[in-house]
C-alpha cells in the first residue's frame, strides 16, 4: 500500500470510508473538507491521521492542503479526490447559472486545483482516484448541472492519464452508483423520493455502501493496480 495520502471531502459518506480503509491498512493521511466537525469524527478511529479545513473550490485551499500534506508526510503518494456537491434537483431550463457555477466550482475546478498542485509533488509510483458518478456517463434527469460537472471529472481524468503516465503517475476515476450517503439521502429529500424508489432500479435492490466504493478506490491506489490508468471504474 502507499505511505502517505491526501483524501477530499473525508468527513462523510466516500471520503470518510476511504480514510478507514487506507487508514486500516497504514497508510498516513491527511484529510480535509469544509466539515470540521465531521473531519475530527473520521480521524478520531486513525492512528495516522492529520485534518485540515479545506475548500476546494478556493485554489488557495487546496495548494494549501497539498503543502500541509507534503511537509506532514513527503511527496505524495495518493490523492484521493471525493469532495464534490449534488446541487439542484430540477429540469435543466429551471436551474441558474449561478447553481451551475457553485457545482462546477466544487466538481470541476475543484478536481483541477488537486490535480495542478498535487501532480508536481507526487512520487513516482503515485495514484490519483477521482470520485465521478455514474452520472458522469449516462443521463441524469433533473440533475443537469451535476451530471455534466461528473462527466468533466470523467473527461479531466482520461487527459490527466495520460499526460502524467511518463511521470510515472496514475489517474483513474470511479463512477459509484447510488450510495448509502449523506449527498443520496439530501437528493432523495429534495425530489421527494425514498430509498424504495431508488432500488426498484438497481438490479441488486439495495443501495452501495461507502465502503464498497472505498474499496475499490483502496485497490486503485495499490500496487495490484500499477498498469491501469485514464479508467472509469463503475461500482
Amino acid at each position: 500500500m502507499p505511505r502517505s495520502a491526501l483524501i477530499t471531502g473525508a468527513a462523510s459518506g466516500i471520503g470518510r470510508a476511504t480514510a478507514q480503509a487506507l487508514g486500516a491498512a497504514g497508510v498516513a493521511l491527511v484529510l480535509t473538507d469544509i466539515d470540521e466537525g465531521g473531519l475530527a469524527e473520521t480521524a478520531s478511529g486513525l492512528a495516522h491521521a492529520r485534518t485540515l479545513r479545506c475548500d476546494v473550490s478556493v485554489e488557495d485551499d487546496v495548494q494549501a492542503a497539498v503543502a500541509f500534506a507534503v511537509e506532514a508526510f513527503g511527496p505524495l503518494d495518493v490523492l484521493v479526490q471525493s469532495a464534490g456537491i449534488e446541487g439542484p434537483v430540477a429540469p435543466l431550463v429551471q436551474q441558474t447559472a449561478d447553481e451551475w457555477a457553485r457545482v462546477f466550482g466544487v466538481n470541476v475546478m475543484g478536481t483541477f486545483f488537486g490535480l495542478r498542485h498535487a501532480l508536481p509533488v507526487m512520487a513516482r509510483g503515485g495514484s490519483v482516484v477521482n470520485v465521478a458518478s455514474i452520472a458522469g456517463l449516462n443521463a441524469f434527469p433533473l440533475h443537469a448541472a451535476y451530471a455534466a460537472s461528473k462527466h468533466a471529472v470523467v473527461g479531466i481524468t482520461r487527459t490527466a492519464a495520460v499526460e502524467s503516465a511518463r511521470a510515472g503517475i496514475r489517474v483513474n476515476a470511479v463512477c459509484p452508483g447510488f450510495t448509502d450517503t449523506p449527498m443520496v439521502e439530501d437528493g432523495l429529500r429534495k425530489a421527494g423520493q425514498t430509498v424504495a424508489d431508488l432500488t426498484r432500479l438497481i438490479p441488486a435492490r439495495r443501495l452501495g455502501t461507502p465502503a464498497e466504493v472505498a474499496a475499490a478506490i483502496a485497490y486503485l491506489c495499490s500496487d495490484a493496480a500499477a498498469y491501469i490508468t485514464g479508467q472509469t471504474l463503475v461500482v
